[in-house]
C-alpha cells in the first residue's frame, strides 16, 4: 500500500514547496515512519540559500526535490521483513541524521527524495538501520527525541576536545577536568545546552563563563541556569554583556585571575569573537570554532606564535555521532538536563517554509513543528496574549507557566489532542 504524505521539498536554492503526494511502497529492507515533531535548525536554512552548491544537495534537486528536515521523532508504522526482528509498529523512534554512509555525505533533510523530517509520513533507507542510527525511544514525549539531535552536536562538541600529553603524546580527550571553560555568543539554544551538560556529565570544570550582546538572552540563561545552581555543582558560572566593553580581553582573563582559558567554544560565526578566543586561550588550551558559517572563505587571524610555544590547538566541530545521541537521550530521559530551554516557539508543518526562510531575522530559539497539524509560528512567550481568542492557548499557556515557561511534554500532548478534535 502506498502512504500519501505531505512534504516541504526543496527543489532549489530559495525554492521550498509545501506538497501532497504518494510515498513508494517500502521495499524489505526499508521502515515507513510517521512524523510527529522535528526542530528547525540553521542548517536547513543554509541549504535553502546555497542550493545545488551545499555539499549534502543532490545535482538533480531540480527534477527530484528533496524532504528537508533532520531533526525528528514519531512513529514507526510499517517495518520491512529485513528489520522486523528488530523493530515493530507502533513503537516510537529517535533518530541520528549524521550517517556518513560508505563515506557519502547523504544526509536526511538535505539528500533524500523520501526522507526527511518536514513530512507527515516518509521512508527510511536501509543504511540508516545498518548504521544503527535509528534508535528505539521510549520517551512520554516526542519533542525530546527531535531535539536529541542538537544535544548530541553539543556533546560531540565537548568529546572532541583535547589536551595534550608531553610525555607520552596521547591526548586527553575532552575538556580540562577542573578548568576554566568559555562560551563566546554563547546564550542562544545550543549555548544554553553547552553551559548545561558539563554541569551533569563528562569532565566538570571549576568555572564556566557565558558571553552574549544580548541582554534580554542573558536574562533568560541566567533564569534557566542560575549560577547558584551551577555552585552548587561546584562550577563558579558567569553571564557577561560584552556588548559596551571596551576592553573585553581584560574582564574575561580577570575572571580567570590571570590564568586563562583551558576551553573555548565559539557559538557564533563572527570573526572577532574567534580572533579573541585564541588571545584568551590557557597553555594547552582548545579553541572549538562551533559555529558553521555560511561563507565559505570565511577566516580570522590565529596566534601562531602561541601554537608553537604554549601548544594551543583549534579545531571544528559540527554534528554528533549516535552515541552522543544516546547519550542525549539517556540523559534527557533522566531529566539532568532540559532541552526544552531551547524552544521558544511552535508552529505546524504550513509555517515551516516561512520560518526556515527567515531564520536569521526570527530572533528565536529552537522552533519545534508539528507536521500532522497547520499552525502559524508562534513565541511561546505570546500564549498568554492569545488565550483570550483561543482557548487551546490558554491551557498551552497554563501548562507552560507550570514548567517556568518551557514547553513540556503536558503542553505537547494537549496540542496533539486539539489537532485530532
Amino acid at each position: 500500500m502506498r502512504q500519501k504524505t505531505r512534504a516541504l521539498r526543496m527543489y532549489g536554492a530559495d525554492d521550498l514547496r509545501l506538497e501532497e503526494f504518494e510515498l513508494p511502497e517500502i521495499k524489505d529492507d526499508e521502515i515507513l515512519v510517521k512524523v510527529v515533531s522535528d526542530s528547525i535548525c540553521m542548517s536547513t536554512y543554509k541549504l535553502l540559500k546555497q542550493g545545488k552548491k551545499h555539499k549534502r544537495c543532490p545535482q538533480n534537486v531540480d527534477t527530484n526535490p528533496i524532504i528537508t528536515g533532520h531533526e525528528f521523532a514519531g512513529d514507526i508504522v510499517e517495518v520491512g521483513s529485513k528489520w522486523k526482528g528488530q523493530f515493530k509498529a507502533g513503537e516510537k523512534f529517535a533518530l541520528q541524521p549524521a550517517l556518513n554512509y560508505k563515506g557519502s555525505l547523504a544526509s536526511p533533510g538535505y539528500s533524500y527524495e523520501f526522507f526527511g523530517g518536514n513530512a507527515t509520513y516518509c521512508i527510511i533507507p536501509q543504511e540508516v538501520m545498518e548504521l544503527g542510527c535509528l534508535l528505539h525511544y521510549a520517551g512520554e514525549d516526542y519533542f525530546n527525541a527531535s531535539l536529541a539531535e542538537p544535544i548530541s552536536c553539543i556533546i560531540g562538541g565537548y568529546n572532541i576536545m583535547y589536551h595534550t600529553n608531553k610525555h607520552n603524546y596521547n591526548h586527553a580527550m575532552g575538556i580540562k577536568a577542573g578548568g576554566n571553560v568559555l562560551i563566546l555568543g554563547g546564550a542562544g539554544p545550543m549555548g544554553l545546552g553547552a553551559v548545561e551538560y558539563p554541569l551533569h556529565a563528562g569532565n566538570r570544570p571549576a568555572r564556566i563563563v557565558v558571553t552574549d550582546v544580548d541582554e534580554s538572552r542573558l536574562h533568560r540563561a541566567e533564569q534557566l541556569i542560575p549560577p547558584a545552581v551551577a555552585k552548587k555543582q561546584g562550577v563558579d558560572l558567569h553571564y557577561v554583556n560584552s556588548r559596551n566593553v571596551a576592553d573585553q580581553y581584560a574582564l574575561l582573563m580577570d575572571l580567570t585571575e590571570g590564568a586563562g582559558y583551558d576551553d573555548v567554544f565559539v557559538y557564533a560565526p563572527v570573526r572577532e569573537l574567534a580572533e579573541l578566543g585564541d588571545k584568551l586561550m590557557a597553555f594547552d588550551g582548545c579553541l572549538n570554532f562551533f559555529a558553521g558559517p555560511e561563507d565559505k572563505n570565511f577566516s580570522a587571524s590565529m596566534n601562531l606564535y602561541n601554537c608553537h610555544y604554549t601548544s594551543t590547538h583549534i579545531l571544528g566541530s559540527t554534528g554528533g555521532n549516535t552515541d552522543d545521541l544516546k547519550e542525549a537521550l539517556a540523559l534527557s530521559s533522566q531529566k539532568k538536563i532540559r532541552p526544552a530551554f531551547m524552544v521558544t516557539h511552535i508552529c505546524g508543518i504550513d509555517a515551516v517554509a516561512e520560518a526556515v526562510a527567515n531564520l536569521p531575522q526570527l530572533k528565536a530559539g529552537k522552533i519545534l513543528s508539528y507536521s500532522h497539524i497547520d499552525m502559524p509560528l508562534t513565541a511561546i512567550a505570546d500564549f498568554e496574549k492569545l488565550r483570550g481568542s483561543d482557548p487551546l492557548f490558554a491551557k498551552l499557556s497554563e501548562s507552560c507557566k507550570a514548567h517556568q515557561g518551557l514547553w513540556n511534554a503536558q503542553a505537547e500532548d494537549l496540542l496533539l489532542k486539539h489537532s485530532q478534535g
